[in-house]
């Protein structure tokens, strides 16, 4: 099966309850929105629910930094776009998009995800199927372009003393 460039998730409804008192999505819903996307993404590579019952092993979220660009409202429909920037036998850094149904981006989310033994809980190795199956998602986004939101840091910009 050819991976999608960028792997694109499930449409999802923005739900009532996700709504705040200012009218639009309330910033934790963001994140619901956007592992939503990454299980879809994950699911595709062997790294689902399934995964997780039957093997016991798992992802566990490490960091994460999400921009919001645009309000998004109930009614509106999203879907969520997901490119693997980078892994090695333990970790996972992928971009996100969540990309409204009229096509502009909402917000974006950069994570470092951790592959986790249940049994410790604790960090560990992939096993080989799964490490190819991340391989070969990473060999197909490596010709996607990387984005410029990728990276960022936070912080006050301030101007030079005059």
């Amino acid at each position: 099966m050819p991976i999608p460039t960028p792997f694109v998730s499930r449409a999802m409804d923005v739900e009532k309850a996700w709504i705040d008192y200012n009218g639009h999505l309330n910033m934790a819903y963001y994140n619901v929105i956007f592992d939503r996307g990454a299980d879809d993404a994950f699911e595709a590579i062997g790294l689902g629910p399934n995964y997780a019952k039957e093997r016991r092993l798992t992802t566990y979220t490490a960091e994460i930094h999400v921009c919001y660009v645009r309000e998004i409202h109930l009614g509106d429909t999203v879907t969520v776009t997901t490119q693997l920037l980078d892994a090695d036998e333990k970790r996972f850094h992928f971009y996100q998009e969540i990309i409204h149904s009229e096509g502009w981006v909402s917000a974006t989310s950069e994570v470092l995800a951790l592959h986790v033994d249940m049994a410790g809980p604790k960090v560990a190795p992939m096993p080989a199927d799964i490490a190819a199956n991340v391989k070969a998602m990473l060999a197909a986004h490596a010709s996607l372009p990387r984005p410029e939101r990728a990276g960022r840091s936070i912080g006050i910009k301030r101007k030079p003393a005059a």
